[in-house]
């Protein structure tokens, strides 16, 4: 028993030795790009690239502000917040209905849901290009939405339906027998419970539709529906020389998804740790 105990007070040099390097391959990157961004244009060529700038200046915000970046910005925002708010409706009222009821319907629906998943977006460039033409909608921001929503909705009910899975039955059935209908319960019990799963499938999708660049290359040409994947790429040409400026439009977009994180970090470990417990 002795001997356990001090096995277990012995410090692990090599874990700690290892999370060490594993947080400077972590956090180096994000501090090159956040320090770089702050340089004029003559300190990035002639100082030490690690090193902190000596006048550090917002030359490259401004730069990056004045070249459209608002209207990416906020096209890039419009997407994200329909495309959550869909996803996250009919993929939470889907969820609901797998997890209560036991038809063939409902279990058939799972099933699809579940087939979505293995196929890749890839695969459907070509079948999704001719069908937004059809729509007329090529070159609008609803182009990019509905595809966002489709690809979305499968590991959203996945990641639901596992959480749905573990609110007791009791609290459904006590409902029933107080003659709640299925909205009420829908809007009185299982909204209100599944905040934290709600918060993670949000963040995720939110983070997917946010990052996407294979559909605003593909089914959008004018600048003004551009998106700020897509604007970071024409920056790199735009901005050749101009290193700080591409790296400060890389900052500007970073933050809406860490601020969405900040706000709703608590919620998002509870959505991503629900179950573990069983």
């Amino acid at each position: 028993m002795a001997r356990a105990a001090a096995a277990r007070q012995r410090p692990n040099a090599l874990g700690g030795a290892l999370g060490f390097v594993w947080l400077i391959l972590t956090i180096g990157p994000i501090y090159y790009v956040v320090v770089t961004s702050l340089k004029s244009q003559a300190d990035y060529y002639s100082s030490n690239p690690l090193g902190i700038p000596s006048n550090p200046t917002l030359r490259a915000y401004r730069t990056v502000l004045q070249n459209d970046f608002l209207r990416y910005f906020f096209n890039s925002l419009l997407v994200a917040v329909v495309t959550v708010v869909v996803v996250v409706a009919i993929s939470l009222m889907a969820s609901y209905v797998i997890v209560r009821r036991s038809s063939a319907i409902a279990r058939l629906s799972q099933r699809v849901f579940l087939l979505g998943i293995a196929i890749p977006i890839q695969a459907t460039i070509v079948p999704v290009y001719y069908l937004i033409v059809q729509l007329g909608l090529y070159d609008t921001l609803p182009a990019l939405m509905l595809p966002g929503i489709a690809f979305a909705i499968p590991i959203t009910v996945l990641i639901l339906v596992n959480y749905l899975r573990d609110i007791p039955a009791e609290l459904y059935d006590s409902m029933h027998a107080d003659g709640a209908s299925d909205w009420r319960i829908f809007l009185s019990l299982v909204l209100p419970l599944s905040k934290p799963a709600i918060t993670t499938v949000a963040i995720y999708d939110a983070l997917n539709c946010w990052n996407g660049f294979l559909f605003p290359l593909i089914l959008t040409q004018s600048e003004n529906v551009r998106t700020l994947p897509l604007s970071l790429w024409s920056y790199q040409g735009e901005f050749n020389s101009d290193i700080p400026a591409v790296l400060a439009a890389i900052v500007l977009s970073c933050l809406p998804i860490l601020a969405a994180y900040i706000v709703g970090r608590r919620q998002l470990v509870a959505g991503l740790t629900a179950g573990f417990g069983k």
